[in-house]
């Protein structure tokens, strides 16, 4: 069976720096920012080629920090098809009113960076009081929250879902954890433990993907562990393009043929019905739908 898909984790990068201006987070962009950046329309094209409906767009935390403007300029552009991911400086006085100043710019989801390439192992702080106010005012506008981290930080995330127990919490590529030993994942088993919080969900991408071929992993022995502990109405593909090398359209097809095995309704979910159920604006009924050639065909 055809699903409809969307996706909950690509990037766009502008060639144009002097509209949009780089500012990595730590001072250090990442090496795909630089080597494989992909424009707005870009994107368009690549989805139109994998047969992509929508997509929530990931800020570029490496490579534009806390300046979302090109995201938010590109769901302006093109409402029918994106919504947008931002970041803001949660220890910052001024975060609450960040955050509404982006809400009001059409994005509808917050991301927190607190690891990946550019920086070693995982930052402190996410748990700082000094959040508080930034996740308040998330919680108060009902915004889902996706945080990039590592298992090294779950003891702060429990300070988070203690406090905030309303807010929808998306842990990207899931953790990123090493699964070579195989089952039972002995080091996932903290993953399989936040499954008790019915406010956490999972970012599926290639990330995670590449980490259950290896060694005595498989993607049907770990995704099948994860479905059970978790069900697929907590997962979401993310294709984390062009982060990931390869096409769009690869990233896809290699992520549908991994759960080639599941069952049709949970393909549903992690394809399409979790994205829209965290991300309303992607559904299908958001508003009309149009193709990248028919947007060129429409202004030519």
């Amino acid at each position: 069976m055809k699903h409809r898909v969307v996706d909950i984790h690509p990037h766009v990068i502008s060639t144009d720096t002097r509209a949009y201006p780089r500012d990595p987070l730590w001072g250090r962009p990442s090496v795909w920012s630089q080597e494989r950046p992909a424009s707005t329309e870009q994107l368009l094209q690549a989805m139109d080629e994998a047969g992509v409906a929508r997509a929530a767009i990931v800020q570029a935390s490496t490579c534009y920090g806390y300046d979302n403007s090109y995201v938010a300029d590109a769901v302006a552009a093109y409402p029918d098809r994106f919504t947008g991911v931002f970041s803001v400086d949660m220890l910052a006085a001024d975060a609450p009113a960040r955050i509404r100043h982006w809400v009001d710019r059409g994005l509808t989801g917050l991301r927190l960076f607190t690891a990946g390439s550019t920086v070693e192992g995982q930052v402190p702080g996410l748990d700082d009081p000094r959040s508080f106010p930034a996740w308040d005012c998330a919680a108060d506008l009902g915004l889902p929250v996706c945080v990039q981290m590592r298992i090294a930080g779950v003891p702060q995330l429990r300070v988070l879902l203690a406090r905030y127990p309303g807010v929808s919490i998306v842990l990207d590529h899931f953790f990123a954890l090493p699964l070579d030993e195989g089952p039972p994942y002995g080091s996932a088993q903290e993953l399989f433990r936040l499954a008790a919080h019915p406010n956490i969900h999972l970012k599926l991408t290639p990330v995670i993907l590449a980490k259950a071929r290896l060694g005595q992993a498989s993607p049907q022995s770990f995704f099948a562990r994860v479905l059970a502990e978790f069900g697929a109405s907590r997962i979401a593909w993310g294709s984390n393009f062009p982060a990931t090398a390869g096409s769009l359209k690869t990233l896809l097809d290699e992520a549908q043929q991994a759960l080639a095995w599941a069952g049709d309704d949970d393909l549903a979910w992690i394809f399409h019905r979790t994205a829209e159920r965290l991300y309303p604006a992607l559904r299908a009924d958001a508003g009309p739908t149009t193709t990248h050639d028919d947007r060129s065909k429409e202004s030519a």
